[in-house]
């Protein structure tokens, strides 16, 4: 039921006409409470949508009673004129669920540049306000899709409470955040105050760790809402560890729906010095388009991996380097390990891990492939 499944939210999905397709493309998740906490991350590009800057005010005080949704225009660099549009989205949701219009978050995903049918949209509101339901959730996960060839929920309960989610993502998929909407609930009793390092703790580690192409979008979101509506404040650890949970559920989904992928990567640095060296080497590997190639041929290049890690800052001795792909050491000491005959490449799961042998610290970056598909995919997009 993704969103749908904490207590105390609606949600719906519906066909406002805003995509050629006639496919659902506008939806609405509503907090009926009793609370109304809120938390939100947002893209940090630069350019930024005029639905993300509406967002961003709406949230100051912690408090968002509604989000509404659409898919087929991202309605960024649209100048005052989309700026408008965002405030008229947020305003007509208000009426039509009947809500404070600076309590209504705005999401928008799809071409740049392009201003939204606001006809269609405002209408599209409207009914999306009459079929809203506890069972809305899928509708509503179905309605947020671009390229997106499956719909992406999760759900992890705790005693008692429950976080839900769901989330669009398919191309131009990196941090900070990866190209995403996510809309997060749950019916737990808890504050903005927590909510918010809880959300950004959780980002850090699983959406912000995505790296599918290195393309950064302009309109990157992610919401966590707290109805309230079960009564019980959580253990702070569980609840920490359940929106972490729901969270890499669906930043995994969005690396296995990465536009033309035909493999999941999964790059796991450990041995260094920081964090942030193995998040940075981690990046760097995800991001070789040479050996996104070889990988997508079935190729164990691991050449193609140290280079890789050669352009960082990390700490490291090029000498002292292992590489496992696949759980095979094809690389040991920066030089031949094992052979690289040994490496069973046929799967869509792959493993690249890498022993910077310089400290205690680790993290892994998740990536796909790159193949003729996404090369297509986004020479053809314009929806």
């Amino acid at each position: 039921m993704s969103v749908t499944a904490a207590r105390g939210f609606l949600a719906s999905g519906v066909a406002a006409g805003i995509k050629e397709s006639g496919d659902r493309d506008l939806a609405l998740v509503v907090n009926r409470g009793p609370s109304r906490a809120a938390a939100g991350v947002f893209t940090s590009n630069r350019v930024q949508a005029a639905p993300v800057r509406w967002s961003r005010r709406a949230l100051e005080d912690g408090r968002i009673s509604a989000v509404v949704l659409n898919s087929g225009g991202a309605n960024a660099c649209t100048g005052e004129a989309g700026a408008v549009d965002a405030r008229l989205m947020a305003e007509h949701t208000a009426r039509v669920v009947d809500v404070d219009p600076d309590e209504v978050a705005v999401c928008s995903t799809g071409l740049i540049g392009v201003r939204l049918p606001m006809d269609r949209v405002m209408a599209g509101i409207g009914v999306a306000g009459d079929l809203l339901s506890s069972q809305g959730g899928e509708d509503a996960a179905v309605a947020i899709k671009t390229t997106d060839s499956v719909h992406k929920t999760a759900v992890v309960s705790g005693p008692g409470w429950t976080v839900g989610g769901m989330a669009k993502g398919a191309g131009m998929l990196a941090p900070g955040l990866a190209t995403m909407l996510v809309v997060l609930t749950t019916d737990a009793d808890v504050s903005a105050a927590v909510l918010d390092p809880t959300l950004r703790t959780a980002v850090g580690t699983t959406f912000d760790r995505v790296d599918s192409d290195g393309c950064m979008s302009t309109n990157d979101t992610v919401l966590l809402l707290a109805s309230g509506a079960s009564g019980v404040v959580p253990d702070p650890e569980e609840f920490t560890e359940a929106v972490h949970a729901v969270c890499l559920d669906l930043a995994r989904q969005l690396v296995a729906d990465a536009e033309g992928a035909s493999k999941e990567i999964e790059v796991t640095v450990v041995g260094a010095a920081s964090e942030q060296d193995a998040v940075e080497v981690g990046r760097s590997v995800a991001r070789n388009n040479l050996l996104k190639c070889a990988l997508h041929g079935e190729d164990p290049n691991w050449g193609r991996v140290l280079s890789a890690i050669g352009t960082t800052s990390a700490a490291f001795d090029p000498d002292r380097l292992d590489v496992a792909i696949n759980d095979i050491w094809v690389c040991r000491n920066g030089a031949a390990g094992e052979s690289r005959d040994k490496v069973d490449l046929s799967g869509r799961r792959v493993t690249v891990t890498v022993d910077l042998r310089s400290g205690e610290s680790s993290a892994a970056i998740w990536t796909n492939d790159l193949t003729a598909e996404y090369v297509h995919e986004n020479s053809a997009y314009s929806s």
